[in-house]
């Protein structure tokens, strides 16, 4: 029996509703995904040893990046407060807002968008090419499960990965923009430090590697799915690392919206502006 077509709406063309029904079923199949994902995580066999690999690859091969593109950052955000702050006379200010920005929002987000280049394409490509070679197949005909084999040691090493990173790149931009503000606009290290005692604050650096962890297992997920589901090739390979790449950048977005909306609905007390 021939299979009939989805029904639609009467008098709403089908092309109107694709771009709408799209992202609503690639939604759904992520959720399942992460819903297999999450159960597999909670049972036997653990792969510690393919997770350490992950580990290698994820964290200790995004050191260099990481830690270059946080040198930079701090450097300019530097440059530009000690040039805001100049303009009120309020360089004192410098050090705690450099590291307010980065604790809270530039290092776990600078941080994630290297792990969807470097690390999220990667998975997606890895995981695609398994796919259209048939070597996902291949496991299954051998029972071995390919969320528990492939994605489960993926997800947890990016979660783990991303905010040791973030330490990283917290630290390494943090001396970037001492030694441009000291060393280089001539700013006193007493000041560039003093405020940054009373403003900054533990749940600070807390809520940015909460943030990180989240972000980074949701986007090497993302990664995973569209690696997993990937079809058609190497063209097929190819759109899924495109789209792992996009999602995973809308995805650091709008988690960082949302988790940071979540953090400042009850904010925590702060030390005052104290001398």
């Amino acid at each position: 029996m021939a299979e009939q077509p989805a029904a639609r709406a009467p008098g709403v063309p089908a092309a109107w509703t694709k771009p709408l029904r799209a992202p609503l079923e690639v939604l759904g199949e992520l959720s399942v995904f992460f819903g297999q994902a999450v159960v597999t995580i909670l049972r036997p066999p653990y792969r510690i040893g393919l997770l350490f690999n992950q580990l290698e690859f994820m964290a200790y091969g995004s050191l260099f990046v990481v830690g270059l593109t946080g040198l930079f950052t701090g450097m300019v955000l530097a440059l530009q407060f000690v040039y805001a702050f100049g303009l009120f006379n309020a360089q004192s200010l410098v050090g705690a807002t450099v590291e307010l920005g980065l604790a809270r929002e530039l290092a776990p987000i600078f941080t994630c968008i290297v792990i969807v280049a470097r690390v999220g394409s990667a998975v997606a490509t890895e995981l695609g090419t398994m796919r259209v070679t048939e070597q996902i197949d291949a496991l299954e005909t051998m029972a071995v499960d390919p969320i528990n084999y492939l994605i489960v040691p993926r997800i947890i090493a990016a979660a783990l990965s991303a905010p040791v990173l973030t330490m990283l790149f917290n630290a390494i931009a943090l001396t970037g923009a001492y030694g441009i503000a000291v060393l280089v606009k001539d700013l006193s290290p007493g000041t560039f430090l003093n405020r940054m005692q009373y403003l900054v604050e533990i749940h600070d650096l807390t809520n940015g590697l909460g943030k990180s962890a989240v972000i980074g297992f949701v986007v090497i997920l993302i990664a995973a799915f569209r690696g997993y589901k990937a079809e058609g090739g190497a063209r097929g390979v190819g759109i899924a690392t495109t789209q792992a790449v996009v999602g995973g950048l809308v995805a650091i977005f709008a988690i960082d919206y949302i988790y940071t909306a979540i953090t400042l609905s009850n904010p925590q007390p702060r030390g005052g502006l104290g001398g």
